[in-house]
């Protein structure tokens, strides 16, 4: 059990983000598992032509076997929606001790052996966080960019976008139950209580929050809420992001043929996607079509009421408001 204590001034300081660097590397989970990651399935066999110009063994073994990550390659973000390429300069900085120690933990904790090539390069921590810097940067910019970071960045922005909504309508306690069913909150405690007996053999961890700051990231590979596994570095939950699934959608969704008929088939379904916010880039890639094209079927939805709009950032998310939803249910 991991037990994470917030003060009055912690809990007004936690706060929600999502890390492009966790999810490419916690997506090399998913090459290892990956019935597990079903949805991602048609992602990874896209990219797999690139991914083979990589150095795949340095890259499978970012992971042990048991979906362990070193606590590194995962870095606290320290701003909200950070670019990879800052996380990425912040990886970069990472003393090589703490590159041994972090390798060392997770193997050691998953109990398996530390692999080729990593056991002949922990000699030499400089030279093996180089080559994890750039190939984690190739890997990136080859397989995820291109395509695959716009679905999963709407994907991670729509559920902090539910977060929000869940804190204010139902406190801390219904947010926190909200996020997984490992994680509790009873008197100022978050409790997270792992299933794996290995995660388990860790003991009992309570963290004082202690004016730190509690980071809460969704993640599109995890199968449940986890922490690092240091205990001295500042607190971080990753949880599983909410309709995550959507990663696996090869095609939209069945549109109502009335609704159809009575406000035309490219709006009818804008509408029938938008049950969760979504920015133009990202509905542009699940239509095929051009961002130009959706922007002017959004704005006409919007000023008629139909959807909402919500500034993340840069970013600009739409979302179906009580009257369209009162609409597409009177249309199904």
């Amino acid at each position: 059990m991991f037990e994470f204590a917030l003060g009055v001034d912690d809990l007004a300081a936690t706060w929600f983000t999502y890390s492009p660097l966790q999810e490419a590397v916690f997506s090399l989970r998913a090459r290892r598992y990956p019935a597990k990651y079903a949805f991602q399935a048609r992602w990874m066999e896209s990219w797999e032509p690139e991914f083979r110009t990589l150095d795949v063994p340095l890259l499978d073994s970012l992971v042990t076997p048991r979906v362990w990550v070193p606590d590194f390659l995962t870095p606290r973000p320290v701003v909200r929606r950070p670019s990879f390429e800052s996380e990425l300069e912040i990886l970069a900085r990472t003393p090589p001790a703490t590159v041994v120690k972090d390798f060392r933990a997770a193997y050691r904790g998953d109990g398996a052996p530390v692999p080729e090539p990593l056991a002949g390069l922990l000699d030499d921590p400089a030279e093996l966080l180089a080559r994890c810097v750039a190939q984690l940067g190739a890997y990136w910019e080859r397989c995820l960019l291109p395509r695959w970071w716009a679905r999963a960045r709407t994907v991670l922005e729509a559920d902090l976008a539910h977060r929000g909504r869940m804190l204010a309508e139902r406190g801390a306690e219904g947010l926190f139950a909200d996020l997984d069913h490992r994680l509790s909150w009873h008197a100022g405690v978050l409790r997270l209580i792992d299933p794996d007996p290995r995660v388990r053999a860790l003991g009992g961890r309570y963290t004082p929050v202690a004016g730190r700051g509690l980071v809460l990231a969704p993640t599109l590979f995890s199968l449940g809420a986890h922490t690092v596994i240091d205990a001295d570095e500042p607190p971080l939950i990753s949880y599983p992001a909410r309709g995550k699934a959507l990663m696996g959608e090869s095609s939209p969704p069945p549109v109502p043929g009335a609704l159809a008929e009575l406000i035309g088939p490219p709006r009818a379904r804008l509408l029938v996607l938008l049950d969760r916010p979504a920015s133009t880039t990202a509905l542009a890639h699940r239509l095929a079509v051009t961002p130009g094209a959706v922007s002017r079927h959004l704005t006409a939805l919007a000023t008629a009421g139909l959807l909402t709009r919500t500034r993340a950032g840069r970013t600009v998310l739409y979302a179906r408001s009580p009257l369209g939803d009162a609409l597409l249910s009177a249309g199904s």
